[in-house]
Parts: C-alpha cells; sequence; structure tokens
C-alpha cells in the first residue's frame, strides 16, 4: 500500500474519489435519502463543501498558510454550507 500512497496528496486524491461516488450515490437514489431528497440533498452539500476544504488544505497549502488566510477559508466553507442549506431548505 505504501507504493500507490506515498503522498498525503495521493490519499487525499483516493478520499475525493470516494465522496465522489457517495455524492454520486446519494443523488441517484442508489444509496441512502430513497424517497426523502431534503436529507440526501443536504448530504450531498455537505460532502461538496468537504471537498472543497480538502481540495484548499491539501492542494492549495491552506493547511500550512498563515492563521488569518487559513481562518478566512475556513470561514468561507462554514458560510458557504450554511447558505446552501439555507437557500435549499427555505427555498
Amino acid at each position: 500500500m505504501t507504493s500507490v500512497v506515498r503522498t498525503n496528496a495521493s490519499l487525499i486524491w483516493l478520499l475525493l474519489c470516494a465522496l465522489t461516488v457517495v455524492s454520486w450515490a446519494l443523488g441517484t437514489n442508489h444509496g441512502f435519502g430513497e424517497g426523502h431528497h431534503l436529507p440526501a440533498s443536504l448530504a450531498i452539500f455537505a460532502v461538496a463543501v468537504f471537498k472543497i476544504r480538502l481540495v484548499g488544505l491539501y492542494f492549495m497549502e491552506l493547511k500550512t498558510a498563515p492563521r488569518v488566510l487559513r481562518g478566512i477559508f475556513e470561514g468561507y466553507c462554514v458560510g458557504l454550507l450554511g447558505l446552501l442549506s439555507g437557500m435549499f431548505v427555505f427555498a
């Protein structure tokens, strides 16, 4: 396994691929959320924002960025999830 996963970036890439399959399964009623689209949709939003966070931290190197910059990015992720969820639930 160490020959496949040499860096954290490779492990994160595999995780991003797995999360893509999870969101696909939720979105096409192949997994959870059959019959009830609201919980599945909110879960897809959460997975998408988590993927954005992973890309920002590991591929844009915000994990080692100054605290202010990382804090702005983390706040953006939280705000984005709140905005998307709110727009979906209350629209």
